[in-house]
């Protein structure tokens, strides 16, 4: 059976899959996830939402004059909430893809987490077993001692 010495020399160090991951990631991929991480917010959903109830409500609102994107057709606020979504999906699309392999990776650490776990468990089970069987050999020879005076 292995002995702790051995599990480490075959399982190394234990590493911070969290850091792992971050180093492996490129600049636009953590632009990726900066966007996916706030566009996913209620903060941003508020920035959104007060943006298009200012936009429409002036629009309609207003003095005709002052209306730059006359009701109710809103045809500027469309494009630019298009543009909007445009760009953000792909960007969200490559985060959460980033997401996932991050998961993953933590998947396969605690996978060899449990087996290095398990591992030791077994080498511990197995010395427990071996003092028990030491234990008994030393009362049987005690006994035979007490029962030979």
């Amino acid at each position: 059976m292995e002995t702790a010495k051995s599990l480490k020399e075959k399982f190394g160090a234990p590493k911070n899959v969290n850091v792992v991951h971050r180093k492996s990631l490129s600049k636009l991929d953590k632009l990726a996830l900066f966007v996916t991480e706030r566009v996913g917010t209620m903060g941003f959903f508020f920035i959104i939402f007060a943006w298009t109830f200012l936009w429409l409500g002036w629009n309609i609102i207003a003095p005709k004059n002052l209306r730059f994107d006359p009701f109710p057709a809103f045809v500027l606020w469309l494009f630019i909430s298009n543009l909007i979504q445009l760009h953000l999906m792909p960007l969200i699309m490559i985060g959460q893809n980033i997401q996932g392999k991050h998961a993953e990776l933590r998947s396969d650490h605690d996978f060899e987490t449990d087996r290095k776990a398990e591992r030791e468990i077994e080498t511990i089970l197995y010395h427990l077993e071996n003092q028990q069987k030491l234990i008994l050999e030393i009362l049987k020879k005690l006994e035979k001692l007490e029962s030979s005076h």
